[in-house]
């Protein structure tokens, strides 16, 4: 039951219109006028009524909200990165209506395609750490870049924790996870085997959370092997 009706009900029970708007905190003309609709108007004048528009001209279409959920499982079946920014870039190229990154990511949690995260610890409780050692930690992640003809290419960087030296940067369309295995053995070849690294849950990194390790994921238990040897 709302407010107005509660108000209204109390004048019809017999409270004078001054205490009835000293407990709730109104007026009392305001009082008046909710008794004044309820007589005009029955219930349905009391009740407060939502601002609500009808319809809503930026809405995403359903069509394009059906294009990126297909995109999402696409990509995941092929062992590519599915998420809002790849998913945009896709849009593009199709030359359909790109809706922002965080609508995007909107629509997949909507359709159940986002897994929840746990809640994540206040910025003051991290400490800021680097390795110890060259090679004791390598990082990789990889971004993407548009070219002076319209070309989006996605850069993937190999990066030594401790001496902050880009031991990799190469330029891919797209990235994919035999990429990132192939970055990886050009990056030991180089540098030696890293004791660790450290990237986020993209799929060319991990699919841990969908079914058994992908390439890289093999490819870290065979080198993990030969530092142990």
């Amino acid at each position: 039951m709302s407010k107005n009706r509660v108000i209204v009900e109390a004048v019809l029970a017999g409270q004078p219109h001054g205490s009835v708007a000293r407990q709730y905190g109104i007026s009392k003309v305001w009082v008046g006028k909710l008794v004044a609709r309820w007589r005009a108007g029955g219930w349905d004048a009391v009740e407060k009524k939502s601002t609500r528009p009808g319809s809503n001209p930026n809405a995403t279409s359903a069509d394009t909200v059906a294009r990126i959920v297909a995109l999402r499982h696409e990509l995941t079946a092929t062992g590519l990165d599915a998420g809002p920014a790849t998913i945009a870039v896709h849009l593009e190229r199709e030359e359909r209506p790109v809706p922002s990154v965080a609508t995007i990511w909107r629509i997949l949690n909507r359709s159940g395609l986002v897994t929840p995260e746990p809640r994540k610890r206040p910025k003051r409780s991290y400490l800021r750490f680097e390795a110890d050692l060259p090679n004791e930690c390598w990082q990789s992640d990889f971004t993407h870049w548009p070219l002076a003809d319209g070309t989006d290419v996605e850069i993937l960087t190999w990066l030594d924790d401790h001496s902050r030296y880009a031991l990799s940067c190469t330029a891919h369309t797209p990235v994919t996870g035999d990429i990132v295995v192939d970055a990886f053995r050009d990056a030991i070849d180089a540098h030696g085997i890293p004791a660790s690294t450290l990237t986020d849950n993209g799929l060319v990194f991990t699919t841990r959370f969908l079914h058994g390790p992908n390439g890289f994921e093999r490819e870290l238990g065979s080198a993990q092997s030969l530092v142990d040897t």
